[in-house]
């Protein structure tokens, strides 16, 4: 009610509404009971909102404004505050403020002529016991002025970190999927430690090209393929683009240039590998689900 009165009383006067209020079965407040409580000291619970409220906008704006309230908790949570999920969802509903939603699917690949008797070594089962031993590849693309460029993404299954990226306007195999799988295998262990490792993409003529195929061989990665235009069968990566689509790119209307692109990309790509939260990984990030890793098989005890 005071709520109500405070917006509309500069254009009808707070006697009148709550005249016309007091008329209703729901009017209940006089014009002597609004003052008086405009004049009451606000609760300790109302100034403590009003302190979360401030909090949640800066760390969902610092988050690229797409978390929801499950990733909202546990950041605020992260950042000290005793907070409830529900309360955060109350609050954010206050502020304003809601998650992002993922849109539907473009297809960007086509079939490679001609048969390709390569395996898929996945099957669906999208997990790994451990980092660099199951990478997922994709690509998408960006519309800007007259024309669209292409995002291509290696993601490492186990740690959910995007390993490799590339921004081109071109689809052709140099000048975008492999300038990502080079990318990949320079941050990755080296050759020694990349035994057994599994590079899944669709059957998409851009993996499939002689140039790709010979550098995962020279790399010592082997090549695993699913259907080209089936989600499923590339699952992850899939999720990879469309929340890089949701956060990102579709956060702005135009596009200027692919080198626009390629610098937001890189401080999202930062961003998702060192401090988005995933639920996959129980809320944690990509760098803190390496670095764990690398902690527990450094300090385990050597077995007899």
């Amino acid at each position: 009610m005071i709520a109500f009165i405070d917006r509309h009383r500069d254009h009808f006067g707070v006697e009148a509404i709550c005249r016309v209020l007091g008329a209703t079965e729901r009017g209940f407040l006089t014009s002597r009971g609004y003052r008086a409580a405009k004049q009451r000291p606000a609760s300790a619970r109302a100034v403590r909102d009003e302190v979360l409220v401030e909090e949640i906008r800066r760390i969902h704006a610092e988050n690229y404004g797409v978390y929801g309230y499950r990733k909202m908790h546990h950041a605020m949570r992260r950042a000290g505050w005793e907070v409830g999920r529900d309360q955060t969802a109350r609050l954010m509903k206050a502020a304003g403020l809601c998650g992002i939603r993922r849109g539907r699917k473009v297809f960007t690949t086509s079939p490679a002529g001609g048969l390709d008797r390569r395996p898929d070594l996945v099957e669906r089962n999208f997990t790994a016991a451990g980092p660099n031993q199951l990478w997922v590849a994709d690509i998408t693309y960006v519309r800007i002025p007259s024309r669209f460029c292409y995002t291509a993404f290696i993601t490492d299954v186990f740690t959910r970190r995007i390993v490799g990226w590339a921004v081109a306007t071109s689809l052709r195999t140099e000048a975008l999927p492999l300038q990502a799988l080079e990318q990949a295998l320079q941050t990755s262990p080296a050759e020694a430690s990349r035994t057994g490792l599994i590079h899944h993409s669709d059957r998409g003529s851009n993996y499939v090209s002689l140039a790709y195929s010979d550098a995962l061989i020279t790399a010592g990665v082997q090549a695993s393929v699913g259907s080209v235009g089936d989600s499923y069968d590339n699952a992850l990566a899939e999720t990879v683009n469309g929340l890089y689509k949701a956060e990102l790119i579709h956060r702005r209307r135009t596009w200027p240039s692919a080198t626009a692109v390629e610098i937001a990309t890189l401080d999202w790509v930062t961003w998702w590998n060192t401090k988005r939260l995933h639920e996959a990984l129980d809320y944690r990030t990509p760098a803190e689900v390496e670095a764990s890793y690398t902690h527990s098989t450094t300090t385990a005890p050597a077995t007899v």
